[in-house]
């Protein structure tokens, strides 16, 4: 299948861009197999596969080894064998590539602002030479055309393929359905076919020399006639206990009303398990750190996949399977609430309302991958605007007992584990990961009876239905709102600037944000984005992050700590955590609160519509919009938030476990290793370790973050889809009424308000640099490298206080006036780095993949510190642990050579140019850009950063030279004196052999499980 987006003219040259696409795709079916090619790409996939090799990705095989054994799925990965990889001959390939690029096995989609005759023509212009006999002329191995013969025979003949019998987009597999599974489509499938072609072994079940060696484990019941297929995977690299539960199911084509109405259905059962989890489930003490529950279509597997993915601590496992597993059967017996019921449609219905008012604006890579995913399920495709309306009828008279149907089917293969039950035909699949250390008689040691018992037993618990809970409509009511503006009047201030903008007036409407002060101190930034129909970011930055642990002297974590421990907690006022959180989901509002190494910041994404809507049509009652929705939010953070215990107990188990993984990450311990080395171990850049995050108090926490949400700091800016002057009269309501002083009893000796902070700036390098080298634990082998050094901020000041732009300026002697106007504008050195950065990367994919064939990729990086001084440049590259060291010399002189014998030219900076504009203009589409285009822009501890920094980008980036370049790379520390080098490799386990039962190939694209509302 071939896709491609938008195919009009180029904007800048007016030349028609389908024709030269169509080109393209048409060199992809011609494909040349030159010797000299194939040994590049060889080289590339070999490094491919060493950089994705990482454990999570080593699960992600298990799981779908387990989950697709009876077919080919489980032996069949893209990337393949290393063994045949290395060993293919140009021959081989050929053959390959001409038996499957023939015209009667393609799929070309065309999506954009194209007329349809001219398509067809070009179309026809262009593909109509090839022909299948054609194609065929290429392949050069005849004595595979048996075979293939064979394969296509056992295709046709297997009523079980799904290939064949309900999609040719699906792949020729057969699947063993699970309980759950619409009897008239499993009807479809089942095989009496006696003949050569079902003796044909098309499902690869046979033994093959190059299989993978698989531990089988013995039980394939719970009890008797209840069929299991279980799977343990142990490795020295996993921390935690992860269990993947399956049930497959055919793909039931959505074409008509009913079959719609089931999918919503399914849907909104769907939502509610996953709420329940999430939000019942977070307890004083929850038994799990992760779980989500999902049923999606899978094109590239040819099935529906229902699926169970949680972790928990390894001690705590056992738990951890009671609890999920008695939501999904509670869910499945007694169904979901009047409430949820009322909850999730409405959530369903403001989904299909804002994909409608997104119409012709959604881009052209969603719509076609949209468009590809529907025709390949056999789904009927409709536009938004349609999907809204079949949304709405069917929503209208969607009952309680339907939603319930859905989800007793859904969680079938579950509820009939049950004693009482009796049995399904159909098998549970579940894979568990264990970490390797654990022995038997720990309580973290799952072996295969323990683990088979145990979701046997949770099965048997008792459970009671679901209990309504009441959530609040508001959470702010309008009394103790009038109260607060009787106490605390509000009014606007102008915006104020340190980039040499004039400052904008308190009463009027500007371009492209409006830009202003409250007069309690809150800086506020409002921009209207119609590119994002009914959508809005809104985010908070508090200026502080880890670096006010240690200039205010807080505990060390606190701030860390604390961000987290108020992102899990979410208590206000008289509102429980679970009212709170329910309310979030009634309006649809997702919340992210970070704190980084110089700022604390909290991103809200919301709806600008009209959400937590009752009734359908005429009979509707609107709720609030999301946009007062996460303002009454913002005020409660600010001014009523509640700290608990159990939320500080949530956020120091998120930091313990991140901090163990790191150590067993190979990629992450070793930018660990280095930045520990280049920072002299400041603990500002550094992660927080077991003991640091044991120390941090609630009230630790509480007085850290409390005393960074002072309004004189605090910057609010929101961008979306709504009416400015209405978002910023809410804004003058609900906050500015916040009191001036709130949160002052927090604030701590020496703390400046309002005013510049003293950042200061990363610590010195200590000269000269290192070389490092890290060698970790692990069955397989796999090495990563890394250049670093000494660089700019953001926005060009180096650590010792000078900027870009004053040494380039101070470098040229002979610039003109022009040139000094250019390089003292506040944008120069921020354009300058980022040109700079596009440059440098497509150098090391050239030199480093291309010419030497090291590596798949390498990767040049900036640190992108605003208020900081100075930063660092970090260059990745991935290689076999041979090519290591020769990698890393090889960025060394791609690095050496863009300063001397192949500086920047004309043609890079033009390409640079094109690159960071086009990036630049299209998320100008997307509120989350423009949040960050507006932080900070009246924020005076960063000084360059100001309206100009928006009004003039195109301007400066035009602007920008070659010379300039060529002078801000001598701002970077690329002496070889001022280098940090490093190289982390994998060592095999103290003790163990290599082992050749890990699946060391690449997971499927499209097994990555969305949200229950995203399907």
């Amino acid at each position: 299948r071939s896709g491609m987006g938008a195919m009009g003219n180029n904007k800048n040259v007016n030349v028609p861009m389908l024709p030269m696409a169509l080109d393209a795709l048409c060199d992809v079916m011609e494909a040349r197999v030159e010797s000299s090619r194939l040994e590049k790409e060889r080289a590339a996939v070999l490094s491919e596969m060493t950089m994705v090799n990482t454990i999570e990705y080593r699960v992600e095989c298990q799981i779908l080894s387990t989950l697709h054994r009876e077919n080919r799925l489980a032996k069949r990965f893209p990337i393949g064998k290393e063994s045949l990889i290395r060993s293919w001959k140009t021959d081989d390939v050929k053959t390959w590539h001409r038996t499957h690029y023939r015209p009667d096995n393609v799929l070309l989609y065309v999506v954009g602002d194209v007329e349809v005759e001219e398509v067809e023509r070009c179309i026809e212009e262009k593909f109509g030479h090839i022909t299948a006999e054609k194609q065929a002329e290429g392949i050069k191995l005849t004595e595979l055309k048996p075979e293939a013969s064979k394969l296509a025979d056992a295709l046709v003949g297997n009523k079980d393929v799904v290939k064949s019998h309900q999609s040719w987009h699906y792949p020729p597999v057969k699947h063993d359905w699970s309980a759950g599974s619409n009897a008239e489509f499993v009807e479809k499938f089942t095989n009496t076919d006696d003949s050569s072609s079902a003796k044909y072994d098309l499902h690869l079940q046979e033994s093959y020399e190059l299989d993978e060696e698989v531990n089988f484990l013995k039980r394939d019941e719970l009890v008797a006639k209840k069929k299991i297929r279980p799977h343990i995977f142990r490795h020295e690299l996993l921390q935690a206990f992860s269990l993947h539960l399956f049930a497959k199911r055919p793909v039931e084509p959505i074409t008509d009303l009913r079959s719609f109405r089931r999918s919503l259905a399914r849907r909104v059962a769907l939502a509610a398990l996953q709420i329940r989890l999430n939000v019942g489930g977070r307890s004083d003490d929850p038994a799990f750190t992760f779980v989500e529950f999902n049923q999606l279509d899978s094109a590239r597997e040819g099935c529906a996949v229902c699926s169970l993915d949680m972790t928990s601590e390894p001690h705590r496992w056992k738990d951890a399977i009671c609890k999920s597993v008695s939501e999904i059967r509670k869910l499945g017996i007694y169904g979901v609430t009047p409430g949820e019921m009322e909850r999730y449609a409405s959530a369903l219905m403001t989904d299909a309302e804002q994909l409608a008012a997104q119409g012709d604006r959604i881009s052209n890579g969603d719509q076609l991958s949209f468009l590809m995913e529907t025709v390949a399920n056999g789904h009927t495709f409709m536009s938004p605007e349609q999907s809204y309306y079949t949304t709405v009828k069917a929503l209208s008279t969607l009952t309680l007992e339907e939603v319930n149907e859905a989800a007793r089917d859904m969680c079938s293969h579950i509820t009939c584990i049950n004693a009482n039950e009796p049995a399904q035909d159909g098998v549970l699949i579940v894979t568990a990961c264990s970490p390797k250390d654990a022995q038997p008689g720990d309580e973290g040691y799952c072996d295969e009876d323990s683990l088979l018992d145990t979701i046997y037993e949770a099965c048997q618990l008792e459970i009671e239905p679901e209990e309504d809970v009441v959530v609040p409509r508001t959470l702010v009511p309008e009394e103790v709102l009038k109260k607060a503006v009787e106490l605390n009047p509000p009014s606007w201030e102008n915006g104020q600037f340190t980039d040499g903008t004039p400052n904008t007036p308190a009463d009027k409407l500007t371009r492209p944000f409006t830009l202003r002060r409250l007069s309690n101190g809150i800086r506020v930034g409002v921009g209207r984005n119609p590119a994002e129909s009914q959508r809005g970011h809104l985010r908070i930055i508090a200026p502080g992050g880890r670096d006010a642990e240690k200039r205010l002297g807080f505990k060390l974590g606190s701030m860390a700590v604390g961000s987290r421990t108020m992102q899990e907690g979410g208590a206000f006022g008289p509102w429980t955590r679970e009212q709170v959180e329910l309310f979030c989901v009634d309006h649809l509002l997702m919340v992210e609160i970070n704190c980084n190494e110089e700022s604390l910041t909290i991103d809200f994404v919301f709806p600008t519509s009209n959400v937590g809507n009752v009734g359908f049509g005429n009979d509707v009652q609107l709720g609030i919009t999301g946009t007062e929705a996460v303002l009454q939010i913002v005020r409660e953070i600010i001014v009523g938030f509640h700290w608990e215990e159990d939320a500080l107990g949530r956020s120091k188990q998120s930091y313990r476990s991140a901090h163990e993984s790191l150590q067993k990450n190979l990629e992450g311990k070793s930018t660990e290793t280095i930045m520990e080395a280049m920072t002299d171990r400041d603990q500002r850049f550094l992660s927080l370790d077991v003991d640091t995050v044991n120390a941090v108090t609630l009230d630790d926490a509480k007085k850290a973050i409390m005393s960074q949400l002072l309004p004189p700091d605090l910057e609010l800016v929101v961008a979306g889809d709504f009416d400015t002057q209405e978002v910023l009269d809410m804004i003058l309501k609900y906050i500015g009424t916040i009191p001036a002083d709130a949160n002052s009893e927090f604030k701590v000796e020496g703390q400046a308000t309002g005013e510049v902070k003293d950042f200061g700036s990363v610590p010195d390098l200590q000269l000269p640099g290192k070389f490092l080298e890290l060698e970790l634990p692990d069955s397989d082998p796999r090495a990563v490298s890394y250049v670093a050094g000494s660089a700019p901020n953001t926005w060009g000041t180096l650590a010792d206080g000078t900027t870009v732009a004053q040494r380039v300026m101070a470098a040229d002697k002979k610039q003109s006036d022009y040139d000094k106007r250019r390089r003292s504008h506040p944008l120069f050195a921020n354009i300058a780095l980022s040109l700079l950065s596009e440059i440098i990367n497509r150098r090391l994919f050239s030199t480093v993949r291309e010419r030497r064939q090291l590596t798949y990729d390498a990767n040049f990086s900036l640190t992108g510190f605003e208020r900081l001084a100075g930063g660092w440049f970090l260059v990745t590259v991935t290689a076999s642990k041979e090519k290591a060291q020769a990698a890393l010399e090889a960025c060394k002189e791609t690095l050496h050579a863009l300063r001397t014998t192949n500086p920047v030219t004309a043609d890079n900076l033009e390409s640079a140019k094109r690159v960071v504009m086009n990036r630049h203009d299209q998320e100008l589409r997307t509120s989350n850009y423009w949040a960050s285009l507006m932080s900070g822009i009246q924020e005076e501890s960063v000084p360059l950063k100001g309206p100009l920094s928006v009004t003039d980008y195109h301007a400066v980036v035009e602007a920008i030279t070659a010379k300039d370049l060529q002078l801000t790379l001598e701002c970077l520390g690329l002496d070889d004196k001022e280098l940090y080098t490093a190289i982390g490799r994998t060592v095999q386990p103290e003790g163990s052999a290599p082992v050749d039962d890990v699946v060391a190939t690449a997971p499927m694209q499209g097994m990555r499980r969305g949200g229950a509302l995203m399907n």
